[in-house]
């Protein structure tokens, strides 16, 4: 792999583009995938790296192009510490709007650059305990039953599947998926269900088949139906794409149970872990989620996850090309590594 290197004052920044393979086909309500465009980066300082990701599923609106493009703006120089962390994040924050990955990529780079510096993961300077981090569930896309059997029986470690909804196969997956296990249950619908009574209809039936709450069902444009639905829904709704950043909490208190926060979507784990304990003061619950994304970003996530309900952080095992090591899952519970910062090593 061919990195580029940006000479930045008392920091140096090196990116390259590389390509996520995923197992198997991957495919929610508005799209199919079998890849995933990401952008790797280390971030170097008094001779210690800090390893960052930027991933960017195409309906992200981001491409490696765009990433590429941000990180070219990118000038630390007048940073003479890594410690100057609220500075440096709000400085790459005001580049430019949206482009949410790549100053994620950074913000992560940046805070394992900084556990490093202190010789302690993040979690342990943030004064977390790393056995409150929930099982994490496991992606069980839109497929024929023959398929969905198949993943089914390679997620037989898991406690908790997240199955994808949203076109007219829904019944069938559950059902199938009931047919030869019954662990609990997670719905994303991704949007897919557009009317509010037939999406209520629904809710009552998967809550019939052990599903324990349900990510966004309905388009984020439609908040009286979704705050009505939510209202009289027998299980928790999630906002996922309803809900991208800090900004967007207050105004979703009564339109959604909860909230899922994503490092890709929110600039990061400075904003992230902003996001969870503002939600949890508003006492909406709190999902931890992913993009397919490495070791590298899923380790990264995995750091807030003493302080959230739900965890879905299997963005790394949909994929067959991780070169890092970091967060293990084991027996569906998240082991996150006893390293500095947030606890990755490269491996190719």
């Amino acid at each position: 792999m061919q990195w580029t290197s940006l000479s930045m004052g008392k920091f140096t920044l090196r990116y390259i583009p590389y390509t996520l393979e995923m197992r198997h086909v991957f495919t929610v309500a508005s799209f199919s995938r079998t890849t995933t465009p990401v952008v790797l980066i280390e971030l170097e300082y008094d001779g210690v790296i800090g390893y960052g990701e930027a991933s960017m599923p195409p309906y992200l609106g981001e491409s490696q192009e765009s990433v590429i493009k941000f990180l070219n703006q990118v000038n630390l120089s007048p940073f003479n510490s890594p410690f100057q962390t609220e500075d440096i994040l709000q400085y790459v924050d005001q580049i430019a709007d949206k482009n949410t990955a790549a100053k994620a990529c950074i913000d992560i780079a940046l805070h394992d650059l900084l556990g490093k510096l202190m010789g302690q993961p993040i979690y342990k300077i943030w004064g977390l305990n790393p056995t409150l981090v929930p099982p994490t569930s496991y992606t069980i896309g839109i497929d024929t039953e023959e398929v969905i059997r198949q993943k089914v029986a390679e997620a037989d470690q898991f406690k908790i599947l997240k199955v994808k909804l949203g076109l007219e196969t829904d019944k069938m997956i559950i059902d199938t998926i009931r047919s030869v296990t019954d662990v609990p249950l997670c719905a994303d619908v991704n949007q897919g269900w557009k009317n509010k009574e037939q999406a209520l209809e629904m809710t009552h039936w998967l809550t019939e088949r052990g599903v324990v709450f349900l990510e966004q069902p309905m388009p984020k444009e439609q908040i009286d139906d979704m705050a009505w639905l939510t209202e009289h829904s027998p299980i928790p709704t999630i906002a996922d794409e309803g809900c991208q950043r800090y900004s967007d909490i207050l105004s979703l208190k009564d339109v959604y149970t909860g909230i899922n926060i994503k490092l890709m979507k929110c600039t990061g784990l400075r904003e992230a872990k902003k996001m969870a304990e503002l939600a949890r003061a508003l006492d909406m619950k709190v999902m931890l989620g992913c993009m397919t994304e490495t070791s590298c970003a899923i380790s990264a996530a995995a750091q807030l996850g003493p302080l959230v309900d739900w965890a879905d952080l299997d963005g790394a095992l949909l994929i067959g090309n991780d070169i890092y090591d970091g967060m293990q899952v084991v027996n569906g519970h998240c082991i996150l590594p006893d390293r500095p910062g947030i606890g990755v090593i490269k491996t190719s």
